[in-house]
């Protein structure tokens, strides 16, 4: 494989990219550097960090620091405290002995405000095995759920949006029906203003988490500049023109944690919530097929957490996709924590109820592992070490069972969030994989 390690060498790079993993305006500034520059080591080894600790960038000498250790998303094992010394100290944790990350959790009180901060890294995870396991009839499960599909009449709406076109784009709002019972997903489709028939590629984009509609339909206007069909989409079908008020009614009725969607059904992996999702995906790059600008060849699907779940999702499913860049993908090795292990988001461990054997059946259905293992197109991947939402033991689970052609951008410092740099280097592969 190709793999691509972005390293903050420079003192200034190291400030910038620390600074989107604190809040907001801190007057402190913690580093903490593994003695691997790669922020990996082999199963047995023992990190040693180099802590420092900067308020209004001044080296915090004599402050007393409290760490502790665990494995990933896991109550901490090991525990002590240290004194920094000109605003530094070394600490040097103890072997991981099974492939996997330990997050160093490190706490600091001055003038009575505390200040945290944390770094992950890594043993061997290139040896990280899944714990989901592939249901026996899953692909036959989803055969069924497309020949469903194939036999629903393509219907939609499509309107053009003005006020996302300019001189170089043209914007359209699409209503795509999903299935027989009517539902629907909306979504922004940009192409390159006066596009030829038969010149342009598809890139489809399933959106993260949450009850939401599509805020910035121009946020990634490069790729129809640069001669893309970009297909935007939500899942709820929440018309993204709705008032603030209608959209917030509409979000209290079905995005608590008792009754979220991530949740709704899953005790029935044909009344899971997903199983709509996964579907309106496809049903998506129907619709984008019949555009005469499609080059008829190329079809691409991108996005982040939840949003790189379902590019997953979507590639595998359909075989017309002929290459997927995920960030950070969400619903992967969901039941993992069955074996006290991080588990992919929306976590289920932490929802009471969530440990049933139905509902662990109907993760099997639904977790991005076992997509992946049917990928047959170019993947490219990234993910950050530090993200808590979506942990880097679930990225390596899907990325070591991919047997397609794969990239990996690791981005040890990224908590759940990915730079405008690394978006373009997206960008960039997706159109390399275009013919």
């Amino acid at each position: 494989m190709t793999r691509k390690i972005l390293f903050l060498l420079s003192a200034i790079m190291m400030f910038t990219a620390y600074a989107e993993n604190y809040p907001y305006r801190s007057d402190a500034l913690w580093l903490a550097q593994p003695d691997h520059a790669d922020w990996l080591y082999k199963v047995g080894e023992s990190p040693e960090f180099d802590i420092r600790l900067y308020r209004y960038g001044i080296p915090q000498d004599g402050v007393e620091v409290a760490w502790e250790a665990g494995d990933d998303l896991m109550p901490a094992d090991d525990s002590g405290k240290l004194t920094l010394k000109d605003g530094a100290a070394k600490l040097r944790l103890k072997p991981m002995k099974k492939p996997g990350f330990r997050d160093l959790r490190l706490t600091a009180k001055i003038d009575g405000q505390t200040f945290r901060h944390h770094v992950k890294v890594g043993f061997s995870p290139e040896k990280i095995e899944p714990y989901t396991k592939k249901p026996a009839d899953f692909d036959e499960f989803w055969q069924k759920g497309l020949d469903e599909l194939a036999k629903t009449p393509l219907k939609y709406t499509i309107t053009p949006a003005p006020e996302y076109s300019t001189d170089k784009i043209d914007a359209y709002l699409l209503k795509l029906i999903i299935n027989r019972q009517n539902q629907a997903v909306y979504g922004y489709l940009t192409m390159p203003k006066g596009a030829k028939p038969g010149s342009c590629p598809i890139v489809m984009c399933p959106p993260g988490a949450g009850i939401k509609t599509i805020k910035d339909p121009l946020l990634h206007k490069y790729y129809a500049e640069s001669g893309c069909l970009r297909f935007e989409i939500e899942i709820h079908g929440l018309n993204p023109e709705m008032t603030a008020e209608q959209f917030a009614e509409i979000s209290k009725a079905f995005s608590g944690k008792e009754n979220g969607y991530l949740s709704n059904g899953l005790d029935n992996r044909d009344n899971y919530y997903m199983r709509r999702v996964y579907l309106a995906c496809v049903r998506a790059i129907d619709f984008l097929t019949t555009l005469p600008e499609w080059d008829g060849k190329n079809i691409g699907v991108q996005g982040g957490s939840q949003g790189g779940a379902l590019a997953i999702v979507t590639a595998a499913l359909d075989p017309r996709v002929t290459a997927v860049a995920a960030n950070h993908p969400a619903l992967s090795d969901m039941a993992a924590f069955k074996a006290k292990r991080a588990d992919g988001y929306p976590h289920f461990s932490r929802l009471p109820g969530s440990d049933t054997s139905e509902k662990l059946e109907t993760m099997a259905y639904y977790d991005v592992v076992n997509f992946a293992r049917n990928l047959k197109c170019p993947v490219f991947m990234t993910w950050g070490y530090n993200d808590n939402t979506c942990a880097p033991t679930t990225s390596y689970a899907v990325y070591n069972v991919i047997t397609s052609p794969k990239e990996a951008l690791l981005t040890p410092v990224n908590e759940h969030w990915t730079s405008d740099t690394t978006e373009r280097a997206i960008h960039r592969w997706l159109l390399s994989q275009f013919k």
